[in-house]
């Protein structure tokens, strides 16, 4: 090979830069997305705080409205640090709603229900957009990485990817199912609560850790923010050249034009 023809240093240090900083993006929109390491410890910390009290006491009026409390008090503190709320309110939902359930049946367990079917719901979800065609992983994502569904049919490695990654979602989330339905049925509250908190965060972290690994050898998004603006621009430079341009010369009558 022609010594022109070989890669040089730089060359090899802009590319495994590039696809440094493309990690780095990939992993940075995926915190950003779901939750972060603070996400994931306010959505454990009611769910813990319930089966503790529940453990001890029995009681379930007083687990309920403590972990109610708790899920607010995350969000009053979220607020006062005016961080994003979107994660904040949706586990004040979910323990809001097992908190009626495990009121109006006067069941404990049923404080768990709410949150395994949204899981069981959200696994359906995962698996049936991606044998659709559209995988849910692509559409959460596809805002974050600025590329909305430009994946769709203008990145096919990346479509790939978003279904690789919705079907690791949909399974994962399927196998923590398989085990906590059961649960349901068969243990008692205090067993399916410490059970249903050991595995909020592995299958979570192994979700995250794949998508990761797809998106990361998935080639870059197209930024379609970027293009728009660069249409934009094109356009404002195109109208401001053609209100520049001279006038064309008005054409003069023909002197003999009229005569006989």
């Amino acid at each position: 090979m022609p010594s022109s023809d070989k890669p040089t240093t730089t060359d090899q240090d802009a590319t495994q830069g590039g696809a440094h900083d493309s990690r780095a993006v990939t992993e940075a929109a995926l915190f950003d997305a779901f939750g972060g390491v603070r996400g994931m410890v306010e959505t454990v910390l009611p769910g813990l705080l319930f089966v503790t009290i529940y453990t001890i006491n029995k009681d379930l009026h007083l687990s309920a409205i403590a972990a109610l409390g708790l899920s607010l008090l995350l969000v009053v503190v979220r607020l006062i640090r005016r961080d994003t709320m979107k994660h904040a309110f949706s586990g004040v939902f979910g323990v809001a709603f097992g908190v009626v359930f495990a009121m109006m049946t006067g069941n404990a367990k049923d404080f768990y229900l709410p949150g395994m079917l949204y899981t069981l719901g959200l696994a359906v979800a995962y698996i049936g957009t991606t044998l659709a065609g559209v995988p849910l992983i692509g559409l959460m994502l596809g805002p974050v990485f600025k590329e909305n569904l430009s994946w769709r049919t203008r990145n096919p490695g990346r479509k790939k990817a978003y279904a690789k990654a919705s079907w690791a979602w949909g399974l994962i989330l399927l196998a923590k199912c398989a085990i906590l339905f059961p649960l349901y049925w068969w243990a008692d509250t205090t067993q399916l609560g410490w059970v249903l908190v050991t595995l909020k965060i592995p299958p979570f972290l192994l979700a995250v850790y794949l998508t990761w690994l797809f998106l990361a050898k998935a080639p870059p998004p197209i930024d379609v923010f970027a293009e728009m603006e660069a249409e934009e621009r094109a356009e404002k430079e195109r109208k401001a050249a053609a209100a520049t341009e001279p006038a064309p010369p008005a054409q003069q009558p023909h002197p003999y034009r009229g005569e006989a």
